[in-house]
């Protein structure tokens, strides 16, 4: 059995990324997975990912839209985490791949790059019986992009290279942040558990 906790969203909130690291011990995962946007505009990267590696928790993280390439390669040379952007990592006989950034914004990646990236990621994990996509945006199509458009906010549109490498990689789960007042939101897609983490976090028993 393998227990993760994974959020997103912190943005900034040192007191919030204190109280996730005690979550993590309280519940003794073996993984913490953040799924972007870990600070706000890339203004301070103090005391967000310290907490973790306080409790002696391993991180894997990916950049969200708030923040840039080199700051998630900061936090993960900075702090022994590890940044999934493009890249995999495997704990037993689980594997876990992910892409960064969003379908807007400042670091915008557009679609065909988004399913690249996690293509590639993807490609390392063979032999993994359980896989796990990480990504900073939803899948179109899926629950939280309408929930986005109906909801009376800014629509964050879903991004159909996320949608693609699920009907295509077909992972066991995906974890999603971006549109906060969706936090919590789970269904399936294809094979493909989708769930949207949020700042709260989530525990997830594999």
């Amino acid at each position: 059995m393998t227990k993760i906790l994974a959020a997103g969203d912190i943005h900034g909130d040192t007191s919030l990324a204190k109280k996730l690291a005690e979550k993590a011990e309280k519940e003794k995962v073996d993984l913490v997975v953040l799924c972007g946007d870990i600070t706000d505009f890339d203004k301070s990267t103090d005391n967000l990912i310290g907490p973790f590696v306080k409790k002696k928790q391993k991180v894997l993280l990916i950049p969200g839209n708030h923040e840039g390439l080199a700051t998630a390669d900061f936090f993960a040379e900075m702090y022994g985490a590890t940044n999934l952007h493009g890249y995999s990592f495997k704990l037993k006989n689980l594997g876990l791949f992910g892409c960064g950034f969003a379908n807007l914004g400042l670091t915008r990646l557009n679609e065909l790059e988004i399913f690249n990236i996690l293509k590639k990621g993807d490609k390392s994990l063979k032999g993994s019986k359980t896989k796990i996509m990480v990504t900073h945006v939803h899948p179109a199509g899926s629950k939280i992009d309408k929930f986005s458009k109906t909801a009376g906010i800014v629509h964050l549109p879903g991004s159909t290279g996320v949608e693609k490498a699920i009907k295509t990689l077909k992972p066991d789960i995906l974890l999603c942040s971006h549109v906060h007042e969706a936090e919590g939101i789970e269904e399936k897609i294809g094979f493909t558990r989708v769930i949207n983490v949020g700042k709260k976090g989530k525990i997830i028993i594999i």
